[in-house]
């Protein structure tokens, strides 16, 4: 559904126009552009309380800098609908994050107004310090350069790295700091309470207000004054706040908090920082969901609330007549739970992630043994590796996407040391509308290429259930070995899912379906889109077989066997990229026995996938149900015909 902006938002086709409006004009903007955000939310769906945090701060920026020539870079990504809207998508912004729609986060291919693209945390310090050298180095010394950073992502160590370098080279950069004191959840760690030190200081606020008056009154009389007011400054700062200031040791102009929804304010102070060369952070205060003030109540349910009533605030939930499969995050959440009350070694870890990857529960039943740690994936696994030295039993969950950031660790911290640490991978495979930088789809391929890890990925939550509680047991220490547990984004496909723990054989598979002359094998919940196309292949008179392998590594080699010496085609069907990955071993494993029987890999190409509906990808990619079925009627070269019509008319 598309809708219309207001009045002044209307005619706002580019930061040009913004900039063609007088100061008294920008409230109404500000107003105009949180509705029209409200509006299409709230019919489409997508990111919402963080883009109302910075609607006023998104205008500023736009009002004062010269965009896209000075260099604009958001951090995460979902806090840029508003930029989106004030570039040139306002007409197109009701298909963000569909189907050959806009994307729900910066894309360099998409605008000349996303100089960078992102989506993972943390990386737009980096990014702008990167484009500030190299203004320098080609002596476009008019640019600015701009960074926007929440102080979740500022948690991330990649973000002190680059403030550590920023303060150590010239540049011209500009970091604004969100601190609105969440990222999805509730932000931890010192760091927030650093940052929260400095916004409750009243006496610290008002003397920087004066110095701030006082540096711009002495700066007409010359660099020597300027400077004499600026250690002034510094040793004000560190006296009031009883410390040294953070950023300021890192040679970084600190600069604030000020309110980041006084859109006046920050013009004023946004267009007196574009004459401050150096290095410089603006500390601003905002409110997750501002203007909306049920998102502002409770900030992590309204980060992404899907679609909902915009005037009661209900959000719509699908009703169903029958009991429905809960989504794999929430069997991940309650089973650690329930294997945690039996066994008291039982730890959990998330990188900030408590309500996205379900562990939220078991933080809330046991804060002891359940830890966010923050944005810091890293961390997160060296973290795990030392508990699991002495002897607990640790699982650390991390979204697929998001494990790339602690590959290091898990080959240096983990495996070499042969540490029994349990990975379980939430959002692997396709994740559907956030797109390329949330799919998961390379842990097949990353994780089973590193010696001492098992890679497993349950077809289903029973599945799923059993291989946690196999991992948990003492005996699995014996192994001396990591273990990945992979699962996709979304619902399962048990609605009775709460079934007795059983322990599974470690890189032991099962025969789904008998057959003959195919072979179908399939590695986790992929597999029951190939059930169903052996169900639908049946109805037409195919009979292929289909075995879930479970694992990745070890394979079942008794299984593999059997099929390379009875069936006279195998086709392998994953949720994850195919170089590399789970068809890649099977093939392997063919030519190392010396096997020569005809394989069809089906799974992500190598490409990169855009976002949109897992069913449109899963399509898009060749791996549903019915693009599964064409290939198996492919292979039944007496029945081609015959099969193929009524596939295709199917």
């Amino acid at each position: 559904m598309q809708f219309q902006a207001g009045p002044i938002l209307s005619k706002i086709q580019s930061p040009a126009d913004l900039r063609k409006l007088s100061p008294a004009e920008l409230p109404a903007v500000c107003h105009e552009l949180r509705q029209f955000i409200i509006d299409n939310v709230s019919v489409n769906g997508g990111h919402f309380g963080a883009s109302l945090g910075v609607t006023e701060l998104t205008v500023a920026l736009h009002y004062v800098f010269n965009t896209p020539d000075d260099q604009l870079v958001w951090d995460v990504g979902h806090q840029a609908y508003g930029h989106k809207i004030l570039t040139g998508r306002q007409d197109s912004f009701h298909t963000n994050r569909l189907l050959g729609g806009i994307s729900g986060f910066p894309k360099r291919s998409e605008s000349e107004y996303d100089a960078f693209g992102v989506g993972h945390s943390s990386t737009s310090i980096s990014a702008a310090l990167g484009m500030a050298v190299a203004s320098r180095y080609k002596k476009e010394f008019h640019k600015q350069h701009i960074a926007v950073i929440g102080d979740g992502s500022m948690t991330a160590g990649m973000a002190f790295e680059a403030m550590n370098h920023a303060g150590d080279i010239p540049n011209n950069m500009l970091i604004i700091l969100n601190d609105n004191c969440m990222a999805i959840d509730p932000n931890v760690g010192a760091l927030k309470e650093y940052l929260t030190d400095i916004t409750t200081s009243h006496t610290y606020n008002r003397v920087k207000d004066d110095v701030w008056n006082l540096l711009g009154k002495m700066s007409k009389f010359g660099k020597s004054a300027q400077e004499i007011v600026s250690k002034i400054e510094n040793g004000l700062k560190a006296t009031l706040l009883k410390q040294s200031n953070l950023f300021e040791s890192l040679n970084l102009r600190y600069f604030g908090p000020i309110d980041g929804h006084d859109v006046h304010y920050l013009t004023t102070v946004l267009n007196d920082l574009k004459d401050i060369p150096g290095p410089k952070i603006l500390h601003c205060i905002t409110t997750k969901g501002k203007g909306y003030s049920l998102a502002e109540k409770d900030q992590t349910l309204w980060h992404a609330p899907g679609k909902f009533d915009k005037i009661t605030g209900e959000i719509h939930k699908k009703t169903f007549d029958n009991p429905q499969a809960p989504k794999y995050q929430e069997v991940f959440g309650h089973t650690i739970l329930e294997l945690a009350e039996q066994n008291p070694k039982i730890m959990g870890i998330t990188p900030a992630m408590p309500s996205g990857s379900s562990l939220n529960i078991m933080m809330r039943a046991m804060p002891d043994r359940a830890f966010d740690v923050g944005i810091a994936e890293q961390h997160a696994v060296t973290f795990s590796a030392g508990m699991a030295t002495q002897g607990l039993t640790v699982f650390c969950n991390i979204y697929s996407s998001f494990m790339q950031r602690g590959y290091d660790q898990v080959v240096h911290d983990v495996c070499l040391q042969k540490l029994p640490v349990i990975f379980c991978l939430d959002r692997a495979g396709l994740a559907g509308a956030d797109g390329p930088t949330h799919h998961g789809l390379f842990d097949l391929v990353y994780m089973r290429c590193i010696p001492n890890m098992i890679v497993a990925a349950p077809r289903n939550e029973q599945e799923l259930r059993n291989i946690m509680y196999t991992a948990s047991l003492d005996k699995f220490k014996d192994h001396q070995k990591a273990i990945t547990i992979r699962y996709p984004r979304g619902s399962g496909v048990m609605p009775v899912w709460r079934t007795s723990f059983e322990e599974i054989t470690i890189g032991k598979g099962q025969k789904v379906l008998d057959g003959e002359e195919i072979a179908i094998l399939s590695i986790g919940h992929i597999g029951n889109e190939a059930e169903l196309a052996c169900q639908k292949a049946r109805s037409l008179g195919l009979k292929p077989a289909l075995y879930d392998m479970r694992f990745v590594k070890p394979l079942d080699e008794e299984i593999l066997h059997e099929v390379f010496s009875q069936y006279n085609q195998i086709i392998t069907v994953e949720d994850a990229c195919i170089q590399g990955g789970f068809g890649s071993a099977i093939a392997e494993f063919m030519l190392d026995h010396g096997y020569n029987k005809p394989i069809l890999r089906l799974g992500v190409p190598d490409d990169i996938i855009e976002h949109g509906e897992p069913h449109e990808l899963y399509q898009l990619c060749g791996i549903d149900s019915e693009n599964i079925l064409k290939k198996i009627a492919d292979f039944y070269p007496n029945k081609i015909k015959s099969t193929s019509q009524k596939v295709n008319q199917d």
